[in-house]
């Protein structure tokens, strides 16, 4: 006990009511702000000398492992996290988002992991989102409660390592809404070239970049879309145990005794040529039914993925988390694993598959009278392209000697398959056009590669009568499918598109203004009064920039529990139930059809696969979370789709910098214009440096820029001839110029960092804004 007491070290001396440990522990885990120094000073009324006695009393505490700092040199229990503070959300457990720390500096010590708690509507998170949060310890683990979503200014940097000529590394990125670059303080094994990913260092305005990952060469095969994915978070590789269970999955027994047997019927699947899986297939023939005199008997045919991906399973819960599937020119990002996305679920031709079919009643007013559902067992006749099966229709001779498998199974099928199928669509196309959907017909660029990954075009995609005909099956069958729902009361995963709101519509109204194209407010708008709209513009030149204008005037369809009808195909019930291989809404309905239906078969044995391949409680409870959730992650797919083609435009016209290209305004700044190249796409500048020494005015009602002296006017929506002056395919974007301009070296444009503290802000000089009365009234 002496040898204790010996070599025990003395006791620093305290003032009288300083706080003990304890207390302090207790309030920096009690205090609902970050505590440090100043607000422990305060909370216990300590003054002068005492702080100094504070200061060595936290740091002895943090030495004995009591406390740790935190972000903004707060204190926090060691081995917890500060009571407010930045996280980071990195999983998805069912519908419960897990987030850990952003800053976790503990050593030895794993970040923990917070389930993330939300109240209201605050925007759906998703993975790779950061949050302002309060957290408390429940339970075994911490829960972390929402206060805001924070911007993601501070995430990792994507760009492309680049040396100049002074010797020194600068970071170009790959996002084109980001014009600066910045210097490179650390680029550890990276060369100049390399994709890579850094971290931002210090504080503005001395920001530089910490390279953290190589990605490799940016324009090797599939870098473009790999650029998409590591921006935008898009989990792209499945961990082993999800591998693992779709092999079970797929191996299951279909059950064919107790399915519906439509294998002796010639069921098609049409489908893109370059189409990587096959999850619907159609067939139609004559009701022969006294009842239904003129109408048509229909099955639409879905793979039956409820069946493999059961409710709680890992199958499930990572397909949760992608919520779809992701289509790049070069790969696609699968919702499923391949072992089912590409095989088991795919209908292939003359394979035996578990689907879940829609057996559609037509009368001769192209209505559907009745529906039923029914797990099947079917074996696909053929699977034909869009363009060989309306070749075959149109009755089109096929080259002799060149003819496809799919072109000569297409007229194999002629009589049998093909022909009912357009017959019946002729109904369904009746009531298409009673109804009036919004009929926006907008163009989708294709981008065409070789076996090596090199562009072998960028092209409209063809818009033929098979399109149309397969989306009139697949929206009769999503029809179907919500009131079969809505029926037996049960759930349903609706997809949802809202009325435009006033504000886009007065928008909408000063655009067409400009145009001189009257546009009434005080009407109640439907989608035909679009189409009204977009008869009276008729063959005008503007009419692809108005009709692009009326696209961006209608609100965006979300996925939800509450049915809020479908504006734009004007349908008062409408659910995704066609597509299960690739969006988790549809994998949904499916579950909930099983359930109301009554179509659950027998549980699977020994593998452990969940029992029950219908709607879960969890799925029960969480259908207006899940539908945020599976929303968002559209949305992050067609961003990161929509910038993989730009990129894949840049780099197809990289080899045409130089040349005139025929071009379109689509936008107009005081700064310059934006174009667009006809029939390819990919937005550019036109800057209003390079044009000239003549003044510009601005004129923001009108959309445009005018000339002082020529009365040259460029305005939203003039088809003009350009010079392609920079394509850069690392961030997808262009620039072009006035072709009388001077030229300007092609390539890359070099950025001038001999005064990296300058930067030019304002107007540019050449620009005089003009304020309109039509502009004051604009929101």
């Amino acid at each position: 006990m002496a040898s204790t007491q010996k070599h025990k070290k003395p006791e620093k001396v305290r003032p009288a009511g300083f706080p003990t440990r304890d207390q302090v522990v207790e309030f920096i885990t009690s205090s609902e702000q970050p505590a440090g120094k100043r607000e422990i000073a305060k909370a216990f009324g300590l003054k002068g000398q005492e702080k100094i006695a504070l200061k060595a009393l936290l740091k002895d505490m943090a030495d004995e492992g009591l406390i740790d700092i935190g972000p903004a040199r707060a204190f926090h229990k060691m081995g917890g996290v500060p009571k407010v503070t930045v996280l980071r959300i990195v999983d998805v457990d069912d519908t419960t988002l897990i987030a850990t720390p952003e800053r976790w500096e503990a050593e030895g010590q794993p970040a923990p992991r917070l389930r993330v708690i939300e109240r209201g509507k605050r925007g759906a998170l998703t993975i790779g989102d950061r949050i302002l949060a309060r957290t408390e310890e429940a339970g075994r683990g911490w829960v972390a409660h929402v206060m805001k979503k924070l911007a993601k200014s501070s995430e990792q940097l994507l760009g492309v390592v680049e040396e100049m000529a002074d010797g020194k590394l600068w970071l170009r990125p790959v996002d084109k809404r980001i014009r600066k670059d910045t210097p490179i303080s650390d680029v550890g094994e990276a060369k100049p070239g390399d994709l890579v990913l850094a971290e931002p260092h210090g504080r503005p305005p001395r920001i530089s970049a910490r390279v953290t990952d190589i990605l490799g060469d940016p324009f090797a095969p599939r870098s473009f879309s790999m650029i998409a994915i590591h921006k935008h978070g898009i989990p792209h590789v499945f961990p082993d145990r999800v591998e693992e269970e779709a092999e079970k999955a797929s191996a299951l027994p279909l059950h064919e005794d107790k399915r519906e047997d439509l294998r002796h019927l010639p069921i098609l699947a049409i489908d893109p040529v370059d189409a990587r899986d096959h999850d619907d297939a159609v067939w139609a023939a004559p009701d022969d039914d006294a009842g239904n005199p003129g109408g048509y008997r229909a099955i639409v045919a879905i793979a039956d993925v409820s069946y493999y991906v059961r409710p709680g399973s890992a199958l499930d819960k990572e397909a949760r988390k992608r919520g779809n599937s992701v289509y790049f020119p070069d790969q696609v990002v699968p919702m499923l694993p391949h072992e089912l996305s590409s095989d088991m679920c795919s209908l292939r031709a003359g394979r035996d598959r578990a689907a879940m079919a829609c057996h559609l009643t037509i009368n001769a007013q192209g209505k559907v009278t009745a529906w039923r559902f029914t797990r099947a067992v079917i074996r696909v006749a053929a699977v034909l392209a869009y363009e060989d099966a309306q070749a075959a229709i149109d009755g089109a001779p096929a080259e002799e000697g060149a003819a496809t498998d799919s072109r000569l199974q297409a007229d194999a099928l002629l009589d049998a398959a093909l022909k009912p199928l357009w017959a019946c669509w002729a109904l369904l196309r009746k009531a298409r056009d009673a109804r009036d959907p919004l009929a926006l017909d907008l163009p989708e660029r294709r981008v065409v590669l070789d076996d090596h990954g090199k562009i072998v075009s960028v092209a409209v995609r063809e818009r033929l009568d098979a399109h149309m005909l397969i989306e009139d099956y697949m929206i009769a069958a999503n029809v179907a499918a919500a009131k079969a729902l809505e029926q037996k009361k049960a759930p349903v995963m609706y997809r949802i598109h809202e009325p435009p709101s006033r504000d886009k519509l007065v928008a909408l109204k000063d655009y067409l203004a400009t145009f001189d194209i009257p546009f009434a407010l005080g009407q109640v708008v439907r989608p035909s009064t679009f189409n009204q709209l977009i008869a009276k513009v008729g063959d005008m030149e503007e009419k692809p920039q108005i009709m692009e204008q009326i696209l961006r005037s209608q609100t965006q369809a979300y996925y939800g529990p509450q049915n809020m009808g479908h504006f734009g195909l004007a349908l008062g019930s409408y659910a995704h139930f066609t597509s299960p291989i690739r969006r988790y809404a549809d994998l949904l309905v499916h579950r909930a059809l099983v359930g109301a239906h009554g179509l659950e078969l027998p549980a699977p044995k020994g593998k452990d696969i969940p029992e029950r391949s219908s709607l879960s409680q969890d799925d029960y409870e969480n259908m207006g979370r899940v539908g945020e959730m599976i929303s968002g992650h559209e949305r992050r797919a067609m961003e990161a789709e929509r910038e993989t083609v730009d990129r894949y435009v840049a780099a197809f016209l990289a080899a045409h910098v130089g040349e005139i290209v025929q071009a379109r305004i689509t936008g107009v700044q005081n700064f310059g214009f934006f174009a667009t190249v006809e029939g390819l796409g990919g937005d550019g500048l036109v800057p209003v440096s390079t044009m000239g020494a003549e003044h510009f005015f601005y004129d923001e009602a009108g959309r445009a820029l005018q000339g002082v002296e020529s009365g040259d006017r460029y305005s939203v929506g003039q088809r003009l001839e350009l010079r392609l002056a920079e394509a850069d395919p690392i961030n997808g974007s262009l620039r072009f110029e006035l072709p009388d301009s001077p030229a300007s070296r092609g390539g890359p444009m070099k950025r001038d960092r001999t005064r990296p503290g300058v930067v030019h802000r304002g107007r540019p000089k050449n620009i005089r804004h003009i304020g309109s009365k039509r502009g004051k009234h604009r929101k």
